[in-house]
């Protein structure tokens, strides 16, 4: 195999990706628990010399079920994506997931989509991965599916250093915490999104720091604060200082505001990628303007700083592209 596939569907997969090695689960994040999945499937699709793939969906399940999406995604489909091929894995497969898809049962799954559609070689997924049904389909029915249909399926447990579990959910709290540092730590790289720069309300130009102001998702909840970035603006990358949240203005449903270091081009409407390097300070309120930009200086100052000394966590993180 070279290059790296994205897919939709399992209808017609490509005959050079049939007979592959198959992680299969949510992945928001893809974290380090994740990637000790992705390591597990890489090393078992060189012995067998297959190729590699990720099976995940889109949107998350619990999205599905809500009654309107609430969770703070780490990773969308097309972050995720970037994310598998950094990994070295010879494609991604995003079905979508509606509440008709959850109906198939777990042998429906197994059966069509892992063996008639895929002709999987081997499947991996994490100790807490449940499919089909009313969750029927478990590690344990997986695992008994294949020894029934020609299979292979190991099951990990996602740990750290410390044997505590590795979950999105850890990661979402760090970051909605502003602990940038311990979320990057879990991710094994630093944590990113993207999203179309917009225009804004110009005030930060008016006050000598024009921003690129890109707006959050739905369940967006890092915490409010400054913070000290790396920006990929198509194949350039660019450091700055950003800030989401605006107490001593309209704070609702507020932009994340990245003023770009040494930047002056008009790039309303492009796709900014964002990746968090630290974090400087909680939201504050000051008792003017000039109390505010004296604020805004000292923040650009430990950004730069910050900033300086960055590198990657990992080789994950760097062949994400946010560092030369």
């Amino acid at each position: 195999m070279t290059g790296f596939t994205r897919l939709f569907s399992l209808a017609d997969i490509p005959r050079d990706l049939r007979g592959a090695c198959v992680a299969i689960g949510n992945f928001d994040g893809l974290h380090r628990g994740h990637q000790s999945i992705v390591a597990a499937l890489r090393a078992r699709a060189e012995a067998a010399g297959v190729p590699a793939l990720m099976l995940t969906f889109e949107p998350h399940p619990r999205d599905v079920f809500a009654p309107s999406p609430f969770m703070f995604r780490l990773t969308q489909g097309d972050a995720k994506a970037r994310l598998a091929k950094a990994m070295g894995l010879d494609g991604i497969i995003i079905l979508p997931f509606d509440k008709a898809f959850s109906q198939n049962e777990a042998e429906v799954f197994v059966e069509t989509m892992l063996v008639e559609q895929l002709g999987a070689h081997s499947v991996i997924v994490g100790a807490d991965f449940h499919f089909g049904r009313q969750r029927r389909g478990t590690p344990a029915f997986l695992r008994s599916s294949g020894e029934r249909l020609g299979f292979d399926v190991e099951i990990l447990d996602l740990m750290d250093e410390s044997d505590e579990p590795i979950s999105s959910s850890r990661i979402r709290a760090a970051l909605s915490e502003g602990a940038v540092t311990a979320a990057n730590r879990l991710l094994g790289y630093h944590w990113f999104f993207e999203g179309c720069v917009v225009k804004g309300d110009q005030r930060g130009r008016e006050l000598g720091f024009p921003t690129a102001n890109t707006m959050t998702p739905t369940g967006f909840q890092l915490a409010q604060g400054v913070y000290a970035v790396r920006a990929r603006l198509g194949d350039r990358l660019l450091d700055g200082v950003a800030a989401f949240g605006k107490p001593m203005f309209d704070n609702q449903l507020p932009p994340f505001e990245t003023h770009l270091f040494d930047f002056d081009e008009d790039i309303y409407g492009q796709t900014l990628a964002v990746a968090l390097v630290g974090h400087i300070r909680g939201q504050e309120v000051f008792s003017g303007l000039d109390e505010l930009m004296a604020a805004m200086d000292r923040d650009a100052t430990e950004a730069r700083s910050l900033l300086a000394n960055a590198t990657p966590i990992s080789a994950v993180d760097a062949r994400l592209g946010f560092f030369a």
